[in-house]
């Protein structure tokens, strides 16, 4: 026992201490544990004594003790912590971790006990403790820090019992929150005392309940947005005010609850979570944190009130739907409480002062893929989905520009369709998630989500959402304004609240789902037929302006210029050939031609060509526009009799209206079909007709693609001097032909000559030419052949290695177009390579140029010596210089 035994009466503090996991340690010391407990028990009661403790009873491994001073409780509790770290025990495993808890408030000892509540309070903050810690109320806490100016440790000169004043400084008392003590409905703040020689690091306290929230329990498990999480909990932690702004549908709210659950210990006074779309802010927020109205009082004073000095967080959940109110609350609320700060949700910001605005990505591909195999998984009724259906669920997730709603609805709809069904439906989601759902709900389909968004528009943005439906991907600020001259507004409206967003190089895009909804939009309001005929009227803007230079002059047909355009003309085009303009139409074709013989889209071109030719009956359509149509199709034809049929139909038409280029056209056509049949000999003829018809009718240049044929046809039989005199003329006719200058396929076949005749020189000038302008102008098959002949120029130049490098990264342009009938040369070429190289380390050669990848392959190309380079040509040296 300790030296008083008289009961302090009045402001009393508490002291309860006790072994963490004794019976453990009981079981592992066996017949030693008596001895730890008793040198525990001594330990305890020499700083009782130094600290005027009275012990009340030790039963076990407890203590329960009163003080009259909190400085003496504090003191005496530190002092035992480290004399119990200090002493030398039987071994580490064998020393007692002590929790100690303190509390204090009035008591009246009866019969040497107290029967106060405070007694009850302060065993509950013990039990709250760590092993090593020691915890106490904010009575004794304030009791330290307001009535008592000094701590007193003993074994020093001065001070109470031999002891020294220590400052308070010296103890510090963290501040850990409020906890629900069991048996008590209010919540107690808890403090750790900290201390030199002290532990600091603990877990949460031991408290039946978690810190003040009302979070909702997920009922799906939280996939992806690790970065994003992390990013919003640091934002929320600098910032008073920061809104997550995004489109409905987006996982705005499911990132702000998530982020307030990381943030739950850094907010210990409350994390209160309100959805203003079904109740008003002041009454919800009040109903949230339990705050009850109070006669002529407003309800939002009691709510400030309650938040007071306090480390509190609001999350508001869909602002948009009571703006104006959600703003003034917020206003309120952050002048008020100034240590409060709120994360806001909504499609469009607050615009209060001070607010940061933080706009929601999309879902990364690789978390939309991870979102949706997860959710078909329990739609499917957790059985998972097979490694065949990977390729066809990652479809489904690209197509679905990353928005969490559209991911969870085409989850649902894996339950009646396979993934490969879903996929090939969804360039319309909103009728392939939407159909036949019931839900009213915002979030129950595609159309309620939009829904939302789009009844809160003024009328100039909703008639411009519609407008920009026709469009097919992001567009610019003078193409938005083609639609509306007075957009800018209707922009700005559209962009805030997230119908339209704004994506590098100022350039404003529609997601998907909401094209799809405004187009029915559009369809719905009888709009339609004037939005896309002006669309159209666009399209053939912007293609005038790739197909002719500003002096007038015909530019080279670049496919790097054409991408941007492609799929709005092609969109253009689709309407054209459905209801649109025909002789549009046949023009945009036209443009395409190059685009779809490069990407494979020849399939398409020619449905879209039936089309219009199904409409041009009752069009004014000049005869030479059809013809030239016919010779687009029979070029995309994969079909040799389609293809002649078409060759057939544009060389009567010629012959009708005496047009000698479209008849040289016409008839070198049919070149191809015959070098596809083997029929060479046949082949050359039709060349050398076509280009004697052209030179006697005044248009050589149409001859062109029929002298490059004849030049591959004259090469592969070794008829080298002739083909190179042919090729030499028609350098001028390539000039000429914007359309074919391009692909500078006259030098990439005077290399292949030149390389026949082991003219590295002559070989090497022409390729790097025509590979260069290749690359320019977006030819990556011609590239791919363009680097393959400067592999052979390196196999003749003595580096085999470069040469089957550069052949891999050529097999990894696979798909693109290529000149089918130089296969057979390079199949030679590298069969000679391996033989030369061994096995081996040509297929490691190999194995390096395909991983490299083409980019790579075509930079190694470029960067290979010329041969004047390999021999120490000054003349070559000076002009690189």
């Amino acid at each position: 026992m300790s030296g008083r035994t008289e009961l302090p009466s009045g402001l009393v503090t508490f002291m309860f201490t006790d072994i963490e996991g004794s019976t453990r340690l009981a079981r592992m010391l066996s017949e030693g544990y008596g001895s730890v407990l008793n040198a525990h028990r001594d330990l305890v009661r020499a700083a009782l004594r130094n600290h005027a403790g009275v012990e009340l009873f030790t039963e076990g491994d407890s203590f329960f003790v009163a003080f009259s001073d909190a400085a003496d409780a504090v003191a005496a509790c530190v002092e035992a912590q480290r004399a119990l770290a200090a002493h030398s025990w039987p071994s580490p495993d064998a020393a007692p971790r002590v929790r100690m808890g303190l509390h204090t408030g009035w008591a009246t000892p009866g019969n040497n006990e107290y029967t106060s509540a405070e007694v009850h309070r302060a065993a509950r903050v013990a039990s709250a403790a760590h092993g090593g810690q020691i915890l106490c109320s904010e009575a004794t806490a304030l009791a330290v820090t307001t009535w008592s100016t000094d701590l007193v440790f003993a074994g020093a000169q001065g001070g109470r019992a031999g002891g020294r004043a220590v400052g308070a400084t010296d103890v510090d008392f963290l501040d850990l929150g409020p906890f629900r003590l069991r048996g008590f409905d209010d919540a107690e703040r808890l403090f750790q005392l900290v201390a030199p020689g002290l532990g600091r690091d603990f877990p949460r306290p031991r408290t039946p309940c978690a810190p003040a929230h009302n979070l909702p329990a997920p009922v799906t498990g939280f996939i992806g947005r690790q970065a994003e999480l992390a990013e919003l909990r640091d934002l929320v932690g600098k910032h008073r005010l920061v809104t997550v702004a995004g489109a409905g549908g987006g996982g705005k709210t499911r990132l702000a609850l998530a982020a307030a659950e990381e943030l739950l210990t850094a907010y210990p006074d409350g994390v209160w979570v309100v959805d203003l779309a079904a109740e008003l802010p002041e009454a919800a927020l009040a109903a949230a944190m339990g705050v009850r109205a109070e006669p002529a009082r407003p309800l939002l004073d009691s709510i400030v009130e309650r938040c007071g000095s306090g480390r509190t967080l609001i999350v508001l959940e869909t602002c948009e739907a009571r703006q104006p109110a959600a703003r003034e609350l917020v206003r309120r609320l952050l002048a008020g409480c100034r240590r409060l700060d709120v994360l806001a949700t909504s499609r469009v910001p607050l615009g209060v002062p001070g607010e940061l605005v933080w706009r929601i990505p999309s879902l990364a591909p690789a978390d939309a893929f991870a979102l949706l195999v997860a959710r078909a998984e329990a739609a499917r009724g957790g059985r998972p989905s097979g490694s065949d259906e990977a390729a066809d669920l990652a479809r489904i997730a690209s197509k679905l520009d990353g928005v969490p709603l559209a991911i969870e609805l085409a989850a649902d709809r894996l339950r009646l369709l396979s993934p490969a069904q879903l996929a090939g439906r969804l360039d319309d989601p909103i009728a392939a998630l939407d159909a036949g759902r019931l839900d009213s709900h915002r979030h129950g389909s595609l159309t309620g989500n939009l829904d939302w968004s789009y009844h809160g528009l003024s009328d100039p943005a909703a008639e411009l959402l519609r407008r920009l439906a026709v469009f097919a991907g992001p567009v610019d600020l003078s193409t938005v304004e083609w639609s509306d001259v007075d957009a800018f507004g209707a922009l700005s409206e559209l962009a805030d609240r997230s119908l339209v967003e704004v994506v590098a190089g100022s350039r404003y895009r529609m997601s998907g789902q909401v094209r799809a909804y405004a187009a029915r939009r559009l369809t719905a309001a009888g709009e339609e037929p004037a939005a896309r005929d002006r669309h159209v009227d666009w399209a053939l803007h912007t293609l005038a302006g790739v197909a002719v230079d500003t002096d007038g002059q015909p530019r080279t047909v670049s496919l790097t210029e054409l991408a941007p355009y492609v799929g709005e003309w092609q969109a253009a085009l689709r309407w054209s050939a459905t209801g649109g303009s025909v002789r549009a139409g046949l023009r945009l074709a036209g443009a395409l031609d190059p685009w779809w013989r490069e990407h494979g889209g020849t399939r398409d071109g020619r449905d879209l060509l039936f089309r219009l030719y199904g409409r041009a009956e009752d069009a004014d359509i000049a005869p030479a526009e059809l013809a030239s149509a016919y010779l687009v199709h029979a070029g995309l034809a994969d079909d040799r009799d389609e293809r002649t049929r078409f060759l057939d139909r544009a060389e009567s038409v010629a012959q009708d209206i005496g047009h000698p280029a479209l008849l040289v056209r016409a008839q070198a056509g049919r070149r191809v079909s015959l070098v596809e049949a083997g029929r060479l000999p046949e082949a050359e003829q039709v060349c050398r007709d076509a280009i004697t018809l052209a030179e006697q009718s005044g248009v050589p240049g149409a001859a062109l693609p029929s002298v490059v044929t004849l030049a591959e046809l004259l090469w592969r039989r070794d008829a080298l001097d002739e083909a190179a005199e042919l090729l030499g003329s028609a350098r001028q006719l390539e000039a000429g032909r914007p359309e074919d200058r391009g692909t500078r396929t006259v030098d990439w076949l005077l290399g292949m000559v030149a390389l026949r005749r082991r003219d590295l020189v002559a070989a090497h000038d022409h390729l790097v030419v025509a590979l260069r302008s290749r690359l320019r102008h977006g030819f990556r098959g011609a590239s791919a052949d363009a680097v393959a002949a400067i592999a052979v120029r390196c196999a003749i130049g003595g580096d085999p290695v470069t040469a089957a490098v550069l052949f891999g990264g050529v097999e990894s342009a696979r798909g693109a177009r290529r000149a089918g009938q130089f296969g057979g040369f390079w199949f030679a070429q590298q069969a000679s390579l391996r033989r030369a190289l061994g096995d081996a380390a040509f297929d490691a050669a190999y194995a390096s140029g395909t991983e490299i990848g083409f980019g790579r392959a075509v930079a190694t190309a470029l960067a290979v010596e010329h041969p004047d380079l390999e021999h120490g040509s000054v003349r070559f040296a000076q002009t690189t210089g």
